[in-house]
This record gives structure tokens, sequence and C-alpha cells, in this order.
């Protein structure tokens, strides 16, 4: 009992296979490195072949004149029909304001042959206060 067995004891793998080593025919290292260099190369001479392509194409899409069809040469400048868009709506409103002033500030026809004119709003104010309002003679 006071023998101890030791299974894996420290003795040296060499000595039990000396004919075993790394295999040295794994990998070619030149195969793949030329393999690696004409990638690149073939890689740089698509891309150059890619471009003098499209450079040929631009200067061919430059040279061309873009066909114009007869009915759209004649209508450049026809609007599109009612309601359009508003491009400047602020400039809009301060027209339409613009114009309402000018109708309320400024004496005109409304319709000439009855005689209906426009005064302008100061002046048929002073009118109303004068006059006063017309009342409905029936009303209690």
């Amino acid at each position: 009992m006071a023998e101890v067995h030791m299974p894996h004891a420290a003795h040296d793998d060499g000595d039990r296979n000396p004919g075993v080593h790394h295999e040295t025919t794994d990998v070619n290292i030149s195969g793949i490195l030329l393999f690696g260099v004409g990638l690149i190369v073939s890689a740089v001479l698509i891309y150059f072949v890619v471009w003098v392509l499209f450079k040929y194409f631009e200067s061919r899409e430059a040279r061309r004149v873009a066909p114009e069809y007869p009915l759209a040469a004649t209508q450049e400048v026809r609007l599109p029909p009612e309601p359009r868009l508003q491009t400047n709506p602020r400039g809009d409103l301060q027209d339409l304001r613009a114009q309402e002033d000018q109708i309320l500030n400024s004496y005109g026809w409304i319709d000439k042959n009855t005689g209906v004119v426009r005064i302008p709003i100061e002046e048929a104010m002073k009118l109303v206060v004068q006059r006063g309002l017309p009342a409905r003679q029936g009303a209690k």
C-alpha cells in the first residue's frame, strides 16, 4: 500500500513515437500568395475596364440630344386648370387685403342701372350716426 500508482508519469512522448512530426505539405503558401495577387490584379483590371466603360457611356449621353416632342414644345407656358396651388400664400393674402381696403375706402358703382353706389366706410359710419339705423314700422 505504500506504493503510489502514477498512470501518467512524466515521460517524453518523443521517446515513444520518434517518427511522428508535424506535416509540412498541408498548405502551399506560394500558391495562396499567387492566388491573392492574381485576385487583386484581376480586381484592379475589372475596376479599370468598368471605369472606362462608364466614361464612354457618359460621353455618349452628353452628345445625345433629347428629342423634343411637337405637342410638348408648344405648351411650355400652359398653366394647369383651376384651382392651382398657391406658391406665395402670404403675398396672396396681402393682395386680397389691399384689394378689400381699396373697395372699403373708395367710391364706386355697384349697379349703374339702379343707381346703387359704394361709399367709403368712414363716410357710411358718419351717415349712420347722423341718420340713425332704420327701424321697422310695425315692430313693438
